[in-house]
């Protein structure tokens, strides 16, 4: 981190350019997705729900989230690099990009600084603010000397910023040539759209529907139905009470397959260091 970041003053997210190029794409990718209509096969769908759980469940919840940006656990460094590369397949920003927004979510927990702050509105924590940015490159590089510098010093996720986009499109290249258009259909634009909203829960709906367990001066609520969805992200509220922890549901009914996964890494001596509040111990 350079001495400037390390002694600038907390940087509240600025968005007040609306992004035309970004909610192009979001729009693109959804209406994408209803050439379902068109082209679907049960193996399309079977691929689809596969993909969702690889590129959304281990990539996004395990490996963006619980290991990235909460470092929750500890595993080798190609299966680090493995998570992030199935989770920038899902599409929401590269590492880099997606860890220093939560990071920022964690410090700002609905304040001014939050970039999807739950109290401008419901729509604007689930996916409005998306397409309102800010324009100076200056800016973003700052934050991310403030939030990821130890993403930053790897020279893998500076690479993989730039490739994740270019990755994308060869492995649509690939569902083609196993699947034809209804992999492709399925594989990515399905896939993207259910992964996208599944996530975008968290941050709108788990802040506003279901009950908490801990007391805090946030919105964030345990959700049975987003953490369904979700892998278990949808126990917010326990997330925001313990965020370095490797295990977001505490109570007997509080599922959590991406813990359950995170064990069996354990198990299979692929994943150690576990942090866990000490209730959990």
């Amino acid at each position: 981190m350079s001495k400037t970041a390390a002694m600038a003053p907390p940087v509240p997210q600025d968005r007040e350019s609306f992004s035309l190029p970004k909610a192009l794409y979001v729009l693109g990718i959804h209406l994408g997705a209803l050439a379902a209509f068109w082209h679907t096969t049960w193996a399309a769908v079977g691929i689809c729900v596969l993909l969702h759980w690889v590129f959304g469940g281990l990539g996004i919840c395990v490996g963006y989230h619980r290991l990235l940006t909460h470092r929750s656990f500890r595993c080798p460094r190609w299966l680090e690099h493995l998570l992030a590369t199935f989770g920038a397949l899902s599409l929401q920003g590269a590492p880099i990009e997606w860890v220093t927004h939560h990071r920022q979510h964690h410090q700002y927990p609905d304040q001014e600084g939050d970039p999807h702050n739950a109290n401008r509105s419901f729509l604007w924590g689930h996916m409005l603010w998306i397409f309102w940015t800010h324009q100076d490159d200056e800016y973003w590089e700052g934050l991310n000397e403030r939030y990821v510098p130890d993403l930053l010093s790897d020279p893998f996720y500076r690479v993989l910023a730039k490739i994740y986009l270019p990755l994308t499109i060869l492995f649509g290249a690939l569902l083609y040539a196993l699947g034809g258009w209804p992999f492709v259909v399925w594989g990515i634009f399905v896939r993207l759209v259910l992964t996208y909203h599944c996530t975008f829960l968290v941050n709108s709906a788990s802040h506003t529907f279901g009950y908490k367990s801990f007391p805090s001066k946030d919105r964030s609520t345990n959700c049975w139905w987003v953490a369904l969805i979700s892998y278990g992200e949808g126990w917010h509220n326990n997330h925001h009470a313990f965020p370095t922890s490797a295990r977001h549901g505490f109570k007997s009914w509080e599922i959590d397959p991406s813990y359950w996964f995170i064990r069996a890494l354990t198990a299979l001596g692929l994943a150690w260091d576990l942090r866990l509040p000490a209730l959990e111990k």
